[in-house]
């Protein structure tokens, strides 16, 4: 028997039938804009293979007005089918099914020919919105579905009609967005026209045997969103209407609550999704943080919902339903949820990829294919660069001895997975671990490496990683300064005052480490709904809390420091650094830009501001903790060479700026994939 018998159970949607219960769900990856259909269609083949039960494109316009940004993918003529043709034949090829998400940004869309319900303004973007008339809607209406029957001509097995994240037609249904006194808006019955509207012309297109998913926002998280009674009324109206299957939808993407960041609980949403069961007799998904098969199965089995949709997971690995079918759930490459390289990559106008899996989205390019002559490789530095390129070459077929100094792998890794919020870490260093074992890689843990150590091996790889730089500050010294690795891995109990010098992307995982005592909110989904001001939409229209965010004390007084006179945090993650300076200022933490850092002494850390170096003044402080950045740790690769030996240097050890796992693993494997 399955160890996830509900999660790999077919669904039966009647004219077809779904092989298991996983949604791969819609991502904007981007490669659609690149016109490299071949490379798109396995993009989705791979996933297809792996055995996925339905997959759901990224989003494609139905017209320009709609589309998310110039330049788009859209499906609007006979060529766009034949594009998308080369997709779904890749992806039936390989056993699977795919739908075709259809997707009008409205005000959300960045560009001058933006619509929506009313005139306004989009707080994440420029473009203000043209308020459409009878006509216009009509337009889009139409327009919408013609794309839903060009995707029925290109061979998709179904469509997505995006009706959630405050993308158009949700710009219709709340009065957050919809100001109109029309047919089209007043009274809830007006305002859900729209979607209504747009999935019973769609059935009538298509016919009968062709899935609908509705994508239905079912906590908006924004002002004046929807109620859950409006949300029933919705969902009921739209099976009506022809839906095949509901999709759920959480926040909108203006929404100050985050919904998919790693400092999320798992499955934290799938709640919301339980109340609309029983609601409509049509299957529903549930979505957002469901990143294992435990978790997805524990979400079927408890009747949050019919189907779970994974779409980041699925970049992570292609293979994730093959492997927890055949009882390998523990070689499944964990989805952290850091949106580095997904979602960052999205918003930043790149193809998205995966800081676990770099060949996401990079399938016909990087390509892991067994060596024609096999190698012996030495690699030191079991961190995340020596990882990734040890078991791409043990996949290869390569003889790998992997060292390092420390007591276990995961080298930074394994201060990150202290952090609170940062516990998907855990997992991923474990995965390491089941994968240089599986793989037949040898490591030797607790050995300092020499040059002369390493004679004899046909490839040497150095992955020794950084070493933190030294600010030299006077008085640093002092027995109430400490580095941030000494805090991180425990060697240190830091003062009830604490001064963080250095706010990059270590200086902000220290301060969120400091200011939290006991458990992660991120293990804790009452209080993490506390803390952000969640609740429940019954209770609440679009299930803000009226208290607003109600955060626990700090464990400890912050002042978090930085030489640039920038905006602190302004180098973080493009999708996530909001939510940590969020998550720090709710917790007190002063943060502090344009400093010098004079001296410490007994009393605290001494500043001036500025070129002039004016204003001094005294951060009082028990502990200062030194984040002042990291130098290539590069002794052993400068040895090699003086010994004429050749090596390759990667990872922290080749750059040494930030400590960007993102750039250290995708490093590692291309190096791998090519000795």
């Amino acid at each position: 028997m399955s160890d996830y018998p509900h999660m790999l159970a077919p669904l039966d949607l009647g004219f077809t039938t779904l092989k298991n219960r996983v949604l791969m769900g819609s991502m904007h990856t981007g490669l659609e804009e690149t016109k490299d259909w071949d490379r798109v269609g396995e993009f989705y083949a791979a996933r297809a293979r792996g055995e996925v039960g339905l997959m759901v494109t990224g989003g494609i316009g139905p017209n320009l007005e709609g589309s998310v940004l110039p330049g788009a993918a859209m499906m609007t003529t006979e060529q766009d089918v034949e594009n998308h043709a080369i997709v779904t034949k890749a992806v039936h090829a390989a056993g699977g099914k795919i739908a075709m998400q259809i997707l009008h940004a409205g005000r959300y869309a960045y560009g001058p020919m933006c619509v929506a319900p009313s005139a306004v303004k989009s707080p994440i973007s420029p473009f203000p919105p043209a308020e459409l008339d009878a006509e216009g809607i009509e337009k889009q209406i139409s327009d919408i579905v013609v794309c839903a029957q060009r995707a029925l001509q290109a061979g998709y097995d179904g469509v997505e009609i995006m009706g959630s994240e405050g993308y158009f037609l949700n710009q219709f249904l709340v009065t957050h967005t919809n100001k109109r006194t029309d047919e089209w808006g007043g009274s809830y019955e007006n305002r859900m026209r729209l979607p209504i509207e747009v999935v019973r012309r769609t059935r009538e297109a298509v016919g009968t045997d062709f899935i609908i998913i509705y994508r239905l926002s079912m906590i908006d998280l924004v002002p004046n969103g929807s109620t859950h009674d409006e949300v029933v009324q919705l969902a009921i109206e739209i099976e009506k209407a022809g839906a095949t299957i509901i999709n759920t939808g959480i926040g909108w993407h203006e929404a100050r609550i985050p919904t998919i960041a790693t400092s999320v609980p798992r499955a934290a949403f799938a709640w919301v999704t339980e109340k609309l069961m029983g609601k409509v007799g049509i299957p529903i998904i549930t979505s957002n943080r469901i990143n294992t098969p435990e978790v997805a199965e524990d979400v079927l089995a408890t009747g949050c919902a019919d189907m779970v949709s994974m779409a980041r997971p699925m970049l992570a690995d292609p293979d994730f339903v093959s492997k927890a079918m055949a009882g390998k759930s523990a070689q499944i490459a964990p989805c952290i949820a850091c949106n580095q390289a997904c979602l960052d990559h999205t918003f930043s106008g790149k193809i998205s990829s995966c800081l676990v899996n770099p060949r996401a989205c990079y399938e016909t390019e990087l390509k892991i294919e067994k060596a024609t002559a096999p190698k012996t490789i030495a690699i030191v530095g079991a961190g995340p660069a020596g990882l990734s390129t040890a078991i791409t070459a043990a996949e290869r077929g390569h003889t790998v001895t992997l060292f390092d100094r420390a007591s276990e792998i995961g080298g930074q890794l394994n201060l990150a997975k202290q952090v609170a919020g940062k516990e998907e870490f855990w997992g991923f260093v474990d995965w390491y671990r089941t994968m240089v074992a599986e793989l037949g890689v040898t490591v030797k843990l607790n050995t300092e490496v020499s040059a002369n150590d390493l004679d004899g091996f046909d490839e040497v790889i150095i992955a020794t990683g950084v070493i933190p730089r030294d600010p030299q500050i006077p008085g640093q010294n002092g027995s109430n300064v400490v580095s941030y690795i000494d805090v991180l891995n425990g060697t240190t109990t830091a003062g009830n005052r604490v001064a963080v010098i250095g706010a990059g992307g270590i200086g902000f995982d220290v301060s969120e480490h400091l200011v939290h005592d006991g458990d992660s909110t991120t293990t804790n989904l009452p209080e993490w709904m506390r803390e952000w001001g969640v609740t429940d939409p019954a209770e609440h229209r679009s299930g803000l809390a009226p208290e607003g965010p109600q955060p626990s004390a700090p464990a400890r007084q912050i002042t978090l420091l930085q030489r640039k006179p920038s905006k602190v945090g302004k180098g973080l993650g493009k999708t996530t650094g909001w939510i940590h300076r969020a998550s720090l200022t709710m917790k007190e933490v002063k943060m502090v830009a344009g400093v010098n850092y004079e001296k410490i002494d007994t009393d605290g850390l001494h500043i001036t501001f500025g070129e002039a170096r004016e204003n001094p003044t005294l951060i009082k402080a028990d502990t200062i903790v030194l984040c002042a950045g990291q130098l290539s740790d590069r002794s052993l690769a400068d040895a090699l060479e003086a010994k004429g030996k050749t090596c390759h240097v990667i990872g922290g050890a080749d750059v040494a700026s930030e400590l960007d796992a993102k750039r250290a693993i995708n490093q590692g494997t291309r190096l791998a994939a090519v000795l």
